[in-house]
């Protein structure tokens, strides 16, 4: 009987779904737990300034000096001697890396862009380099596979020209 098969067939997935454990249910939401940490400027060390000097003249030019106590020192100078008056400044700074050793940079910065200096940061290779001896049997191997191609493509169209062509 059709009828009673789906009356039944409904009734087993109603019991089902009646009788699922609640674990499965999910729990009403909350409020995630807060990471968030106040930041106290009361428990951070104050670091004194032991020199701050600054000038700067009518002409735009200028310089300062900074020294911090826990060992970062800061001197730029500039004036506007750059194309259309443009900042041209140079300087440098040092602080104390994390395993005490003493980081220096030195930098200019003009038309060209910012131009640092220092140990501590990387150095492309000089260049020109050797170039390694595969690369240049590539390139020779390639120069003769262009030169046979192209006295092929010669050969291919003076046959093609002599065939449709005869001495008058």
């Amino acid at each position: 009987n059709p009828p009673n098969m789906k009356f039944l067939i409904i009734a087993v997935w109603v019991s089902v779904a009646v009788a699922a454990p609640e674990h499965f249910l999910p729990e009403t939401y909350g409020a995630p737990a807060s990471s968030f940490r106040a930041v106290s400027f009361d428990s951070e060390e104050v670091v004194p300034i032991l020199r701050d000097e600054r000038v700067q003249d009518e002409n735009g030019r200028y310089s300062f000096d900074v020294e911090t106590g826990n060992g970062i020192i800061f001197s730029q100078s500039g004036s506007p001697d750059g194309p259309d008056g443009a900042v041209v400044s140079s300087g440098k700074y040092s602080y104390p890396a994390a395993d005490g050793t003493q980081v220096e940079l030195k930098f200019v910065a003009d038309e060209n862009g910012f131009q640092p200096e220092s140990d501590r940061l990387p150095v492309a290779p000089t260049f020109p380099h050797p170039i390694p001896q595969f690369v240049l049997d590539q390139i020779a191997k390639a120069a003769e596979e262009d030169a046979a191609l192209a006295a092929a493509e010669v050969r291919a169209s003076a046959s093609s020209l002599s065939d449709r062509y005869a001495v008058p």
